[in-house]
């Protein structure tokens, strides 16, 4: 068998052969039980590991992506003429961001006064109907009250001629 043959040259543990096949046998069984301590004692100390492990460990990416962006800048600007050139692309980018936000800024003053002066346009016309309207109303009471008043004028003085 494997686990006499292990025994015998030592190159491994009858306890590491065993959680092995029983691994491959139900991968399930093995992970929850190898990776969950038993004890209160074992689970404080996996817990103060991490509480170490876990800063160790970001501080160490914080510094691999440290070295890795001053190494990026070390070779990028290497010369004068290399940190010039850097400058003049932000400048141009700069530049084209600038011209599209003042055309931008343009093109909205230019929709904005365009309402405006729709509405404005509007407002004027609704007015002038308006007073149209009310002029032309205002004419008709008037005619009418004319009328009226000559009549019952008229009336008055059949009335009066009548009873006289």
């Amino acid at each position: 068998m494997a686990t006499s043959t292990s025994k015998t040259t030592g190159a491994r543990k009858p306890a590491t052969t065993r959680k092995t096949s029983t691994a491959a046998r139900n991968p399930a069984a093995s992970t929850t039980t190898s990776t969950q301590p038993k004890t209160p004692v074992e689970q404080a100390q996996v817990l103060a590991e991490r509480a170490v492990l876990v800063p160790v460990g970001a501080s160490l990416l914080v510094r691999d992506n440290l070295v890795s962006t001053v190494k990026g800048f070390a070779t990028k600007y290497r010369s004068r003429a290399s940190i010039e050139r850097e400058l003049r692309r932000y400048e141009r980018r700069g530049a084209t961001a600038r011209n599209r936000f003042e055309r931008q800024v343009r093109k909205q003053r230019t929709k904005v006064e365009r309402e405006l002066r729709q509405r404005r346009t509007r407002v004027e016309r609704t007015v002038k109907q308006n007073r149209r309207r009310l002029e032309r109303e205002v004419r008709s009471v008037r005619r009418d009250l004319e009328k009226q008043s000559k009549q019952l004028t008229s009336r008055v003085e059949e009335l009066l001629g009548s009873a006289s």
